[in-house]
C-alpha cells in the first residue's frame, strides 16, 4: 500500500523507506514505535505540545469508555459506509474513537485507506497504539498533509474548520462530514454554569460547498456523575465549570443528560 502523504515542509510526494517517509528533497519523518508518523515541523508549532494535553486525552479515553456516545459513532459509520468511499481522512481525529471505527465497517472493501490526523501527539500515540488499521499522523488539520483532492470522504468531529483546507483536501466528487452540536447538547449540564442557556445553532454551509443532507439525532440518556465529570473535561465549557458546579454536579449520583448532534453532509460545489 502507498500512502498517500505529502512533505509538510516542500509539498512533494513522501515515499516509504523503511521506517521513515522521505521526500525527493531529502525531509525525512520517522515512524514512532506505536506506529504513527509526526508531520508536525518544530517550525510550525505554536507551542511547545500543541492540541489536547494528555488530562484531556484521559478523561476523553474515559468516557468513550462507556456506551454513551455509541450511538453517534454508529450514525457515522452507517452514513460513510454508504458513500464506500476509498479514502477517507478523518480530520481532528483525537484517540481514534470515530476513526477505527469507520476503518472496521470499510474492510471489506477493497483498495481503501483510512487517516487519522491531529495535532496532539498524546491523542495519536494513544489512537496508534490500539488501532492499527487506520494510518494516524501528528499534523495540523490547517495544512493537512495530502495533496490537493485526496479525500474521497473527509470527516470532521467537532474539530476546528478551515474553510480553505477543506476544500482543497476534498475530490471532485467528495464528500464533507462534519459532525456540531445539536440545539440542546449538553442542555442540563450548561444550567450549572449559565442563567440563560442557548440551543446551538445548525452550521452555516462551508465556502466552496453545497448541504446535500442534514440530519439531527438525539437522546436523553442518564448518566453517572463520574462519567459526567469526564464529559465536561473533554468539553469546552470545562473551563467555566468551577468547584462549586462539580459539588452541585455530585448532589445526586447521575443526571439526564440530552446527547444532541448535527450530521452535516455536504458535497464539493
Amino acid at each position: 500500500m502507498t500512502l498517500l502523504y505529502q512533505c509538510p515542509l516542500c509539498s512533494k510526494a513522501l515515499s516509504q523507506q523503511k521506517q521513515s517517509l522521505c521526500c525527493e528533497n531529502r525531509h525525512q519523518f520517522d515512524f514512532a514505535k506505536e506506529g504513527y508518523v509526526n508531520l508536525l515541523p518544530v517550525q510550525n508549532k505554536k507551542s511547545k505540545q500543541p492540541g489536547d494535553n494528555l488530562q484531556m486525552v484521559q478523561a476523553r479515553r474515559a468516557f468513550f469508555a462507556t456506551d454513551h456516545y455509541v450511538f453517534l459513532r454508529q450514525a457515522i459509520v452507517n452514513l460513510i459506509c454508504s458513500y464506500q468511499p476509498n479514502t477517507v481522512i478523518d480530520l481532528g481525529c483525537g484517540e481514534g474513537f470515530y476513526t477505527h471505527a469507520v476503518a472496521n465497517a470499510l474492510a471489506e472493501q477493497t483498495n481503501h485507506q483510512i487517516y487519522g490526523v491531529d495535532i496532539s501527539k498524546s491523542a495519536i500515540k494513544y489512537a496508534a497504539k490500539r488501532y492499527k488499521n487506520v494510518n494516524f499522523s501528528v499534523a495540523s488539520i490547517k495544512q493537512a498533509p495530502f495533496a490537493d483532492g485526496t479525500g474521497d470522504l473527509l470527516l470532521s468531529v467537532f474539530a476546528p474548520i478551515f474553510e480553505n483546507e477543506l476544500h482543497r483536501l476534498c475530490a471532485d466528487n467528495g464528500t464533507v462530514l462534519i459532525v456540531s452540536p445539536g440545539p440542546k447538547h449538553l442542555f442540563e449540564l450548561k444550567k450549572f454554569i449559565y442563567d440563560d442557556v442557548q440551543l446551538h445553532e445548525p452550521m452555516a454551509t462551508p465556502n466552496g460547498f453545497s448541504l446535500t443532507n442534514h440530519t439531527l439525532i438525539e437522546e436523553k440518556q442518564t448518566i453517572d456523575s463520574q462519567v459526567i465529570e469526564h464529559l465536561i473535561q473533554m468539553t469546552p465549557f470545562a473551563w467555566k465549570f468551577k468547584d462549586t458546579h462539580y459539588q452541585a454536579l455530585k448532589v445526586h449520583a447521575s443526571h439526564d443528560v440530552t446527547l444532541s448532534f448535527y450530521l452535516n453532509e455536504f458535497k464539493r460545489a
